[in-house]
C-alpha cells in the first residue's frame, strides 16, 4: 500500500533532520528514512562544535550565525544540552600569535566576529593558569558545543513527538524518482524528495552526483580523561587549525604559519592533523583529528597518527590524558564548493556537505533549501 507525505527525506543526520525540521514547522507531511536503527554517520561521529568562529566571511558565516540561533532554539524545544561558552583558539608560537592578531585587527572588525584576544593576565586567567605557556588565545564568543551522540536522538524524538515527522529507521531506500520512493519501508509517493545521504554516493542518484567528483575524508577520533581535575567548559583549538579554517587560511599570515609546520612538523600536514579538543557533559574530551581522503574509506586506523594527537592535546593542555574510546570519523569532502544542493529532476533535489561542519551551518541551510522549494511550488 503507498503512502502519501508532502516531503520525504532520505538520512537522518543533521542534514537531513534540519530539511525536516524547516519543513514540518511550515506544516508539512514529513517523512524520514535512515538505513541504520539510529544514526550512526558523520552526525554522531563529530566533536560536536557548531563553530562561528572559523567560517570564512560570506555565506558559510552568515549560514553559520543563523544555525547558531536555530541550536540555540532546539536546545529550547528539543531540550538539547548546549555549551554556549565559546572556544579559545591557542597560539603556541610567534607566528600563530601574529596570525591571531591581525584576524582580531581587521578581518574580525570588518566581519563582526565576536572575538577576543587574549594575552598576559587574561590569558594566564585562564583555568587557573593551565594555559598560560602559550602565547595567547582568541576566545571565539559564538561559538558553542553539543554532545553529538545525545543532541542527535533528542532532535529526533522533539521532531517525532512535536512536529509529527514520521522515522522509518532500518529502512534502506533502494530508488527514488520524481514522486516516488521505493524502500524496504514500502512505496511512498511525495510532491518533494530531498537525499540527504552523506558521504555515500552510490546508493542514490549515483550519477549527478558523480558529477561533483566528491571525496570522503576519515578521520581518527579518540574520547579520553585528564588526569588532573580540569573541568574543562570550552573548546578548545591551536593555531593548527587556523590553516585549516576558511576565516584564517587565506590570510597572509597563515602562510608563516603553515611554512612553520611544514618545516618543523611535516607529519602533522601529511596527515591532515589540526588539534581540536570538545568536553563532553560527562567530563570526558573528544580529541582529534587527522584527515586522510579518497573515493572509500580505509577501515585502517595508524596508531601513530593517534600518538601525535595525543601528544598535541597533552601539550595544550598541560596534563596527561588516558584514552577510553577510539572510533573513526567520516564525511563527505572536496566537492565543488563547501556545499551542493542538486535539482536532478523536478520534486528530486540531493543535499550533500563537502566539509566538515554540517553541524555549524546545516540547520540554516535545510532552512534556505526548503524555503527554495516552496517559493517554487
Amino acid at each position: 500500500m503507498t503512502q502519501h507525505k508532502d516531503l520525504l527525506i532520505v538520512g537522518a543526520g543533521i542534514l537531513g533532520l534540519s530539511h525536516a525540521y524547516a519543513a514540518a514547522k511550515r506544516g508539512l507531511k514529513v517523512a524520514v528514512f535512515e538505513r541504520t536503527a539510529t544514526p550512526l554517520g558523520a552526525s554522531v561521529r563529530n566533536f560536536g562544535q557548531a563553530l562561528v568562529t572559523g567560517q570564512p566571511p560570506g555565506i558559510m558565516l552568515e549560514l553559520a550565525r543563523a544555525s547558531r540561533e536555530i541550536w540555540g532554539d532546539w536546545a529550547q524545544l528539543a531540550g538539547l544540552q548546549i555549551r554556549r561558552n565559546g572556544s579559545y583558539w591557542f597560539a603556541r608560537n610567534e607566528a600563530e600569535e601574529h596570525l591571531l592578531q591581525v584576524f582580531c585587527a581587521g578581518r574580525a572588525i570588518e566581519h563582526g566576529y565576536n572575538v577576543e584576544l587574549l594575552r598576559g593576565a587574561k590569558l594566564g586567567d585562564l583555568y587557573s593558569g593551565r594555559f598560560g605557556h602559550h602565547r595567547a588565545a582568541l576566545h571565539g564568543i559564538d561559538d558553542q558545543q553539543l554532545y553529538s551522540r545525545e543532541a542527535i536522538p533528542a532532535l529526533i524524538d522533539y521532531l517525532r513527538r512535536d512536529l509529527g515527522v514520521e522515522f522509518h529507521f532500518s529502512a534502506l531506500v533502494r530508488d527514488v524518482e520524481p514522486g516516488h520512493l521505493h524502500s524496504t519501508a514500502g512505496r511512498f509517493t511525495a510532491k518533494q524528495i530531498i537525499v540527504c545521504s552523506g558521504h555515500d554516493y552510490q546508493t542514490l542518484l549515483a550519477e549527478p552526483i558523480a558529477a561533483l567528483e566528491p571525496q570522503i575524508c576519515r578521520l581518527q577520533m579518540l574520547r579520553a580523561r585528564a588526569q588532573i581535575g580540569l573541568n574543562l567548559q570550552h573548546a578548545v583549538l591551536t593555531g593548527l587549525s587556523c590553516v585549516h579554517y576558511g576565516a584564517f587560511a587565506d590570510l597572509p599570515q597563515a602562510a608563516a604559519v603553515q611554512a612553520q609546520i611544514l618545516r618543523e612538523q611535516p607529519h602533522l600536514h601529511a596527515n591532515g592533523i589540526h588539534l581540536l579538543i570538545s568536553p563532553t557533559p560527562y567530563g570526558d574530551l573528544i580529541i582529534g583529528d587527522s584527515h586522510h581522503y579518497g573515493s572509500d574509506a580505509s577501515p585502517f586506523n595508524a596508531e601513530q597518527v593517534d600518538h601525535w594527537m595525543l601528544e598535541l592535546a597533552e601539550q595544550t593542555l598541560g596534563c596527561k590524558v588516558q584514552v577510553v574510546e577510539r572510533w573513526q570519523g567520516v564525511y563527505g569532502a572536496r566537492g565543488p564548493g563547501p556545499f551542493s544542493f542538486l535539482r536532478p529532476a523536478p520534486g528530486l533535489s540531493v543535499a550533500l556537505m563537502h566539509t566538515g561542519v554540517g553541524m555549524s551551518v546545516g540547520p540554516a541551510l535545510a532552512e534556505r533549501n526548503i524555503a527554495q522549494l516552496l517559493e517554487e511550488a
